[in-house]
């Protein structure tokens, strides 16, 4: 259906893309924790590995793994609050939905990910493993995390165990810190071309935000279904 609507998968990459800035907006103003910001992302990208947009607006797919995940994660707030913000934030009215869309979607969402709603995500080893590798202090810990927080923008964290997320952008902070990790990835006996290759996709990504990215997002957001009603 998708690429009836001319959607390539360029644009949905983009999309996506977006619509996990656009989680991360709606985060900040309704105070969650990062971790139900990156469950919900991962809702959202587990939902388009089986769904087409046309079928799914991706503008209320977005906000309902939002809130999805805050009651996955135990950190609930009310849809109300969640309509409001949209509302707020968005004058366009291709982005407003009201309570009952949400729940609509909600309950599509459900079905999509076929009821499974754990997540694993790279934060829970990101802080230990940082410890061991010398590399603890606030400055680095930051960089790191950081780099683990862009991975939502893109598919990886679907297509890689959480772990290795976690040693690849390690791995990345390393390089670009000037930090000897040789020895330490040695001990650990992981794959290192695995790690490497982790590496470059992220590296990847941040060469093509070189881009005009937002042009390219607006058309491809254009090639969406009209909103009904």
């Amino acid at each position: 259906m998708d690429r009836e609507r001319g959607i390539t998968l360029e644009d949905f990459k983009l999309i996506k893309m977006h619509m996990a800035s656009y989680i991360m907006r709606l985060a900040q103003h309704v105070k969650v924790r990062q971790r139900v910001v990156a469950t919900a992302i991962t809702y959202m990208r587990r939902t388009y590995t089986s769904k087409s947009m046309t079928e799914y607006e991706p503008r209320l797919v977005a906000p309902t793994c939002l809130y999805l995940a805050s009651k996955a994660e135990e950190s609930t707030f009310q849809a109300r609050l969640l309509a409001f913000y949209i509302r707020k934030l968005y004058t366009d009215e291709k982005y407003r939905y009201e309570i009952k869309d949400i729940l609509e979607m909600e309950m599509k969402i459900l079905e999509a990910l076929n009821y499974y709603l754990v997540v694993f995500h790279p934060y829970r080893s990101l802080t230990q493993l940082l410890q061991d590798a010398g590399m603890g202090d606030r400055e680095l810990t930051q960089f790191t995390w950081g780099l683990v927080n862009d991975t939502y923008k893109m598919d990886v964290i679907l297509i890689h165990p959480p772990h290795l997320i976690a040693l690849a952008c390690i791995y990345i902070t390393s390089v670009h810190k000037e930090k000897d990790t040789v020895a330490w990835f040695e001990e650990l006996r992981v794959d290192m071309n695995v790690v490497k290759n982790i590496s470059m996709e992220i590296l990847d990504f941040y060469d093509s935000l070189k881009t005009n990215v937002e042009e390219k997002i607006n058309l491809a957001l254009m090639k969406l279904p009209i909103k009904q009603g």
